[in-house]
């Protein structure tokens, strides 16, 4: 079979921002979804500061290597704001003033009801020689530079107007340069087991999945596998990772809840629609995050019936009926409350299912007995109350998420 090389690209991001973390470059990830959808590989990506020097340097290095590069950030009206200036100077150009820039500007201001600053006339000055990539969605206009070393594309680093000039401006440019095999992944969703145990459980078969390449991506909620297959024909990444998928849903399919964007609360209220069964809640620790996360979900009215946030021993007592004697007896994170909260929930929305979530979420209030991360959970429904106990690690908002994240697991258990 003939090969053909993907596009190497390079991304250099430039934000002192960045640097310091105030700002979380969200960009990155846009620009590897898009780019990798027509064949083209991020190579690098390198994040520098405003500094004249460093722009230039990252810019000169990624051109002398790929010939193509894709800067964000540094387009603004301010003094910090030097990209362009940078870059024209590598290609040996100046800038001029571009009235039609200008004028465009100034007409958003208006439909904005404002008027532009004398300072952002300078975002009208472009490279003489620059291709203007048209900005709609904000001030900056993107830039599109060429010659005898490469192509550098400049776009803002707003992640809105990055995005819509991504998608409107440069994809087109580059697809119609882009290789005819793409960059394809697929994404299989793994909850309640950690990534050593499911690296234990692949094994063997994760070199068996060639050519197709795995990535094991952990998080507070599961680890997902991306499956990825790189440098080949829509056809063929589709025969390759369906093959690959088939392989490993046989290795780790008791913790395999979705594939691709599917959530677990997606799949929680399907499963409650196909049986025809609704679902209540009880929250402690988690105040309503359980809840939160399937009403994120839209339509979830048809399955979720109710949620009570309990975070009080009296509220408990007061709005679910648990008895004060049972909370005194064994504490308020217990099996004896878990049960009693879950019942209790059940009964007051007359829900087919009910899951209840009571623990210790830390930084403090733990226990030698009980220590932080300590969370139980009850499960109600027609055949019965039972009751799990989990410890978890992390933080206090990273104990949430897990406790949310297996409430949903023992509601998706129940309802499967």
């Amino acid at each position: 079979m003939k090969t053909q090389a993907l596009v190497d690209l390079e991304v250099v991001t430039i934000g002192t921002e960045l640097l310091l973390g105030f700002t979380i470059d969200t960009n990155a990830a846009e620009l590897g979804r898009a780019l990798s959808a027509i064949g083209i590989r991020i190579a690098r990506r390198t994040t520098v500061a405003d500094r004249p020097e460093e722009i230039r340097e990252a810019v000169d290095a990624a051109l002398a290597r790929t010939r193509l590069v894709l800067t964000t950030g540094g387009l603004g009206p301010t003094r910090d704001d030097m990209t362009k200036t940078i870059v024209a100077e590598l290609f040996g150009q100046s800038l001029t003033y571009v009235p039609e820039v200008w004028d465009d500007l100034c007409e958003r201001f208006r439909r904005l009801g404002r008027e532009p600053s004398e300072r952002n006339r300078c975002q009208a000055e472009i490279p003489e020689r620059a291709v203007i990539l048209r900005n709609r969605w904000g001030t900056a206009p993107g830039l599109w530079m060429e010659d005898a070393r490469g192509v550098v594309i400049m776009l803002p680093g707003v992640p809105l107007e990055m995005r819509m000039l991504l998608q409107h401006e440069v994809v087109p440019r580059l697809a119609a340069r882009a290789p005819d095999r793409l960059i394809t992944s697929r994404v299989l969703r793994t909850s309640q087991i950690a990534e050593s145990s499911l690296a234990d459980l692949i094994g063997d078969a994760e070199d068996a999945l060639a050519p197709v390449s795995l990535a094991y991506l952990p998080g507070t909620e599961g680890v997902d596998l991306r499956l990825t297959a790189w440098s080949v024909t829509a056809q063929e990444a589709e025969a390759s990772l369906a093959r690959a998928a088939e392989l490993l849903r046989s290795r780790v399919a008791p913790w395999l809840y979705a594939e691709g964007d599917r959530s677990l609360p997606d799949v929680v209220l399907d499963l409650a629609r196909a049986s025809g069964r609704t679902v209540a809640l009880a929250e402690s620790c988690t105040g309503g995050l359980v809840a939160t996360r399937l009403t994120d979900v839209a339509g979830s009215s048809d399955v979720v019936l109710g949620a009570v946030v309990a975070y009080a021993n009296a509220a408990k007592t007061a709005l679910l009926g648990v008895p004060a004697a049972l909370i005194a007896e064994h504490g308020a994170v217990s099996e004896a409350v878990a049960r009693a909260m879950a019942e209790e929930a059940r009964r007051h929305f007359g829900a087919d299912l009910a899951v209840a979530v009571t623990g210790v979420a830390g930084p403090g209030g733990g226990t030698e007995e009980k220590p932080v991360g300590t969370v139980w959970f009850g499960v109600a429904d027609a055949d019965g109350t039972r009751a799990v106990r989990h410890g978890f690690p992390g933080t206090r908002a990273e104990i949430r998420t897990r406790a949310s994240q297996t409430a949903l697991w023992l509601l998706r258990d129940a309802l499967a």
